[in-house]
């Protein structure tokens, strides 16, 4: 049914929604963006799972945007930006809203919408070797659609250490900035997620869904103003000048004129 991902479920009513293009290490396809949409809505729809662990197969969790997909942008439509970028965030939307646990499983580097992804996990685990980057304002864009989750999480104090500067940063630091639940080794990882999922299990699925939206309803609101504004900053962005030479010395090997 995919081809970008998978899921596999246990006889516990446990689901694995799996990334599932580690040759590419698993960065975001406009075909991966809708099949993780999709998923995403039919495992909050299938009452038989009460748990659902977010992870990667291969070395990466996420690299971020396909480059591919970044190609595809500079010869797009302002409308067709808009439709790619409204897609990622409610592509976030749709794990953000799930109205049962999910664990993220991180581990290799986790950069761009890879950390969204991170950010909309209630519990999200990375082997402590895991590298963290928001590095969109390298490329002259920002971290747009993914910012509401990633803000919600961190707040806003914390974000503004990592947001904009596009710097990379370690597990321990991502705990630290709470996006990151525990840094375990590498070895230890699957136990941790399963320290996590077997307390859930113990739980009535009503009251947990329940928990969850009533957590996000006290919580920074991410709605639909929210979400539009995000889209339209990433667009404006895409419309200026910044992107195109950030974009473009990135498929050159150049550096862009702001890093001399």
């Amino acid at each position: 049914m995919y081809e970008t991902v998978t899921i596999e479920r246990d006889d516990r009513d446990v689901a694995w929604l799996w990334l599932d293009r580690a040759e590419k290490h698993n960065a975001m396809s406009a075909r991966m963006i809708g099949e993780i949409t999709a998923a995403a809505n039919e495992l909050a729809a299938d009452e038989s799972v009460r748990v659902v662990v977010l992870g990667a197969k291969g070395r990466t969790f996420c690299a971020g945007g396909d480059l591919g997909w970044m190609k595809d942008q500079f010869d797009a439509s302002p409308d067709e930006r808009r439709r790619e970028a409204a897609a990622l965030a409610y592509m976030l939307k749709a794990l953000n809203d799930m109205p049962k646990p999910l664990i993220g499983r991180l581990q290799g580097n986790a950069f761009g919408g890879g950390v969204g992804m991170a950010a909309v996990c209630d519990i999200a685990i990375g082997v402590d070797t895991l590298s963290m980057a928001l590095t969109e304002t390298r490329l002259g864009l920002i971290p747009a659609t993914i910012g509401p989750y990633v803000v919600a999480r961190m707040g806003e104090a914390k974000a503004r250490r990592v947001f904009f500067t596009g710097r990379r940063f370690d597990a321990a630091e991502a705990v630290a900035l709470d996006l990151l639940s525990r840094a375990v080794p590498e070895s230890e990882l699957d136990a941790a997620v399963e320290a996590e999922i077997v307390p859930a299990l113990d739980c009535a699925p009503g009251a947990v869904a329940r928990a969850k939206a009533l957590v996000q309803h006290l919580g920074p609101r991410v709605g639909e103003a929210e979400i539009d504004h995000s889209v339209g900053e990433l667009v404006a962005c895409w419309e200026g000048d910044e992107a195109p030479e950030g974009i473009g010395g990135f498929f050159d090997k150049r550096k862009p004129r702001w890093q001399g």
